[in-house]
């Protein structure tokens, strides 16, 4: 039966709001939980954190009292949900188990995105950054063994793969090639809206993260990693952002952030595995239909449109977090090489991106290049998770001892 958030209704605004009681919310057991509930977790927490940002640009830019007023209500309860969503992570784990498992969200994520985005340059841009977030796993997994003495399998539970992928030294780009062309929001497809406000969010989450985490290690090399891959993760951003179409009106990006929400915890719903999580989803989407309802007024009030101009007509099929190890491996095979020239890309190197790697490396071996070769020395091999083989890229497999 397909589901229309704009003909549902959901809690009132006005009994929204929870006690701090109700926001007590058990976390999941790192040892006992779904990998891909902790993930669905993460993947909300970025959804949350991306509204409340959005609706603090938005009131700077809305001389209407009224309309700011309401956006401080809705933006109240989305603060009260991103609490109740970001304290169901376990505390009892570290800061480096909690970074695998957001670019283990990256990988699934994204990769199940590229598969079902119909838009063939929107399918591109997602392609491409998956090999880069894939590397940053593998990375931070080698540093997980050097420093923690654990392997990622614990984590990842063997849903996802651990190897290399596009090196991250090579992710130093000029910031004029991070920026891809829009889509046009009158021509495409209204899944399209709703990857590009996904990756987005879950890639600024996993940027804002590292902002925040990374100068808390002592450790150099964690510093430097951490350091490292925070700067990818702001091209990353910078890549994602700039598929919106940035003509779309306060009023239209409102509507398609908040329906977007409704997406997503449906889709969580509806997937989940673990029954205490899928009512916290179920309790949000609820709340977020009446999110909705309000954007959906405001849009026509302010916009003169009927929101089924720019929405689609129900919620496509849910967002689903699973394993995409056959096709992580066929990208690795074909698209490894890959770099970005303006809004295109290349397979070989250019004079602005040699230029940008001399000004960044600086003739120094990299960070994520460093934590390899020494996790290799004191643990006496580099950590991977191949459960499908070896890697699909000759040069990049790993020399085992017979």
């Amino acid at each position: 039966m397909t589901f229309n958030p704009l003909r549902e209704r959901g809690i009132p605004l006005d009994e929204q709001v929870r006690t701090w009681r109700e926001l007590a919310v058990m976390p999941v057991d790192p040892d006992e939980s779904d990998p891909y509930t902790r993930c669905r977790i993460i993947t909300m927490n970025g959804i949350e954190t991306e509204a409340i940002f959005f609706s603090h640009h938005m009131a700077r830019h809305c001389p209407d009292l009224e309309m700011r007023q309401q956006l401080a209500r809705v933006r109240y309860i989305e603060a009260q949900q991103q609490k109740a969503v970001n304290w169901l992570l376990p505390g009892l784990a570290s800061v480096l188990e909690t970074t695998i498992t957001y670019e283990q969200v990256a990988v699934d994520l994204t990769a199940w995105v590229a598969r079902m985005e119909p838009d063939p340059y929107l399918k591109q841009a997602y392609q491409f950054g998956v090999l880069e977030d894939f590397d940053h796993l593998y990375r931070y997994a080698n540093l997980y063994e050097m420093i923690e003495h654990r392997k990622a399998e614990k984590i990842v539970d063997g849903l996802t793969e651990v190897m290399p992928g596009r090196p991250t030294y090579l992710q130093h780009r000029n910031p004029v090639d991070n920026v891809r062309q829009n889509y046009d929001k009158d021509a495409t497809a209204p899944i399209s809206k709703l990857h590009a406000l996904t990756i987005m969010s879950a890639e600024q989450q996993t940027m804002n993260f590292y902002m925040n985490v990374g100068p808390l290690y002592m450790e150099p090399i964690a510093r430097q990693l951490y350091q490292e891959i925070g700067m990818v993760e702001e091209e990353h951003v910078t890549h994602y952002e700039s598929l919106v179409d940035p003509g779309e009106t306060w009023w239209e990006m409102l509507l398609n952030h908040e329906y977007n929400e409704c997406y997503l915890y449906h889709s969580f719903m509806e997937t989940e595995s673990d029954p205490r999580i899928k009512a916290i989803w179920e309790l949000h989407l609820n709340m977020e239909l009446e999110h909705l309802r309000l954007a959906a007024e405001a849009f026509k009030r302010h916009d003169g449109r009927d929101p089924e101009q720019v929405l689609a007509p129900a919620l496509p099929a849910p967002v689903t977090f699973e394993p995409n190890k056959a096709y992580v491996r066929e990208l690795l095979a074909t698209q490894i090489d890959y770099t970005t020239i303006g809004t295109g890309y290349v397979q070989e190197a250019h004079e602005r991106f040699e230029a940008m790697q001399r000004a960044v490396l600086d003739d120094e071996k990299a960070a994520s290049e460093v934590i390899i070769s020494e996790n290799a020395m004191k643990s006496g091999h580099e950590y991977r998770l191949e459960t499908e083989g070896p890697h699909p890229v000759p040069s990049l497999r790993m020399n085992r001892p017979t």
